[in-house]
């Protein structure tokens, strides 16, 4: 009935989306298995794209040659750029997406790609020979034949959901849960775990009060995700903001002994920095309230998302509990919010590929390895779709690292590290943020994603003509100058020291609160540049300093990472590494000293033996 598939992936959400494009789209024969055809890229939570170090993930993803900008961009209803009050390895985009179009927008791209086939059907295990997969197999005992698979999950492993004292099986609401893949996998070896997460109540924006509510516009000059979108939002949705208060407290607390993560039925972990309104609570007692985001579900739907009021509690205490908040006192629930439970594999079990180490040609991406978030999936999918395809073509592996790309840190910490609650991206996890930011993702990683076949000849055209104009620019900015006369004014308004004699616009530039763009509009350049080429030679020239000096501690670290360890080594062997060193690295089999030195309980005691050792 199949034919043999290059690569299978199980699962259609974020990451099974990027997995299959990426693999497909460097020319494998993609099967893409679902429960549900009709729900492929849902944002299951909220319907939003971007944030703080996530914007930077989906701008990495793009630069690769992946697709979650391209779809972002275009069911976009909102754009804002964070954080542009700091220095620009904080800023971070952010995009209010159309639900329903953004998955019709995937589904369209997915349709169209001939090397994409799909069925819909559970997965009930995979086909494994000698150590190495060779299939899956589905719940109506069909046996389907690939080179490679690539499971994808997401919260659907046993799930179960929980609404107040109710419980029942489901990956997500309306669907049913995975069963047999968790313990087929334990039987070949894997160590499971056990984590939750949960979502918001949807509200009817007919019964909202917006003007009782702080409004929350998007940009005045919208941005986008993809460096090959060219049009950004001529309109937009506006979100608003509210709080939660002391009543809203002591009615959620009266809810408490029905809740299920405090009567104990619930006891994986959940994530801490994405708390439900009950652990907010609890956690901050001190606080009088917590702010409350409003967040428009499309174009052409009433329906709301609450984000902040993620809950378990019973629906009737959950509606009594809104209604207590300004803007809401007549609200109306389309549907309660919900926590779930659900199976992960600590991701320790993983190569840098995330292909697994127990099982050859098995590969691991979004929420199965414990991490949460559509962007922290899409790299997952989009990372294990190219080395699936690599692998099974016998090419290099794709590997990122820590100062390439956030994804690359979110790998390196996973597989390192392991985790036992969700993982989530913050800039706080990049040591090299300064170099890692979200307007220079193209120029890190375009020629990278070219170099393995999936970018395209035009993202590198459009690159070196950037590279190009941003040359030209500086070169510019270094002859041009202005005169006292024409520029002091200017200065003073911004705060900025008057001058005496003619200054370079690069001089002038490299001053706090003074911009760029601001002075190019003093003078007349040979040519007219773009937003994106003077902001990137605006940041070079402000942090120019910084960046180089982060440049050359990269420098060291990577001869670290060049000092490989054999595959073969026994850490047993080396007496004087510490007990816990020795178990971790065992565990873990670190390819070079700069990885062994990353993993939790490995001392710098320890990688000083083993350089000495190992005579690096």
């Amino acid at each position: 009935m199949f034919a043999k598939y290059d690569i299978i992936v199980v699962g259609a959400g974020h990451a099974g989306c990027e997995a299959a494009a990426a693999a497909a789209n460097m020319g494998s024969k993609v099967l893409l298995a679902t429960m549900n055809m009709g729900t492929i890229a849902q944002m299951s939570c909220n319907p939003a794209v971007g944030g703080v170090a996530k914007g930077q993930i989906v701008r990495e993803i793009d630069a690769l040659g992946g697709l979650t900008g391209v779809v972002t961009d275009e069911s976009a209803v909102q754009f804002r750029m964070l954080n542009l009050s700091k220095g620009p390895a904080m800023w971070s985009p952010r995009a209010q997406s159309d639900r329903t179009m953004f998955a019709e927008k995937w589904r369209s791209l997915l349709e169209k790609n001939k090397n994409i086939d799909f069925w819909q059907e559970m997965i009930m295990s995979i086909l494994v020979k000698k150590n190495k997969v060779v299939g899956v197999k589905t719940s109506l005992g069909l046996e389907i034949q690939s080179k490679a698979v690539v499971l994808t999950n997401g919260t659907f492993l046993n799930g179960v959901i929980h609404v107040g004292e109710k419980n029942f099986g489901g990956g997500r609401t309306g669907e049913k849960s995975s069963k047999g893949i968790t313990e087929q996998l334990e039987a070949l070896g894997f160590v499971s775990g056990r984590m939750k997460t949960g979502t918001p109540p949807r509200l009817d924006g007919r019964t909202i009060n917006y003007g009782l509510m702080e409004e929350q516009k998007g940009d005045k000059r919208p941005g986008l995700f993809s460096f090959k979108s060219k049009k950004g939002l001529k309109k937009q949705l506006s979100c608003h903001i509210t709080y939660t208060n002391k009543k809203t407290h002591t009615i959620l607390e009266g809810g408490f002994s029905k809740s299920p993560m405090f009567n104990g039925r619930i006891k994986a972990i959940g994530p801490r920095y994405c708390p439900s309104i009950e652990d907010k609570i609890t956690r901050f007692s001190e606080r009088d309230r917590h702010q409350i985001f409003v967040e428009p579900e499309g174009w052409n739907t009433v329906e709301v998302y609450v984000n902040g009021f993620s809950t378990s509690l019973p629906e009737d205490t959950q509606l009594k509990a809104l209604r207590s908040i300004r803007g809401f006192e007549k609200v109306k629930m389309f549907r309660p919010g919900y926590a779930i439970e659900y199976d992960y594999f600590p991701p320790t079990q993983l190569e840098h590929t995330l292909e697994t180490k127990p099982i050859e040609n098995l590969y691991f991406a979004g929420q199965i390895n414990g991490t949460t978030g559509y962007e922290e999936a899409a790299c997952q999918g989009l990372v294990a779709g190219i080395n699936a395809h690599n692998k099974i073509l016998k090419k290099d592996p794709f590997v990122l690292s820590r100062s390439q790309a956030y994804i690359g840190v979110l790998i390196d910490d996973l597989i390192n590290k392991g985790t036992d609650e969700p993982y989530r991206m913050f800039t706080s996890r990049a040591e090299h943020r300064i170099l890692l930011r979200q307007d220079n993702a193209d120029i890190r990683l375009t020629r990278l994603g070219y170099k393995i076949g999936l970018a395209d000849k035009k993202r590198i055209e459009e690159l070196q003509k950037k590279e190009k104009d941003i040359a030209s620019l500086e070169k510019e900015i270094k002859t041009e100058k202005l005169i006292p006369e024409k520029v002091n004014k200017f200065l003073c308004s911004v705060g900025s020291a008057k001058i005496k004699e003619k200054k370079t616009l690069s001089a002038l530039t490299k001053r706090p609160n003074v911009s760029l763009n601001d002075l190019l509009g003093m003078v007349e350049l040979k040519k007219d540049y773009k937003k994106e080429v003077i902001d990137q030679v605006e940041i070079n020239l402000k942090y120019e300093s910084y960046i180089k000096k982060e440049t050359e501690v990269v420098e060291k670290i990577e001869r670290l990472e060049n000092s490989r360890i054999p595959a073969s080594f026994n850490y047993s062997d080396v007496a004087s590494l510490s007990a816990e060193g020795k178990e971790k690295l065992n565990k873990i089999k670190p390819k070079s000293i700069g990885q062994a030195s990353r993993i939790s309980g490995v001392s710098p005691s320890d990688v000083s033996i083993l350089m000495v050792y190992l005579k690096k």
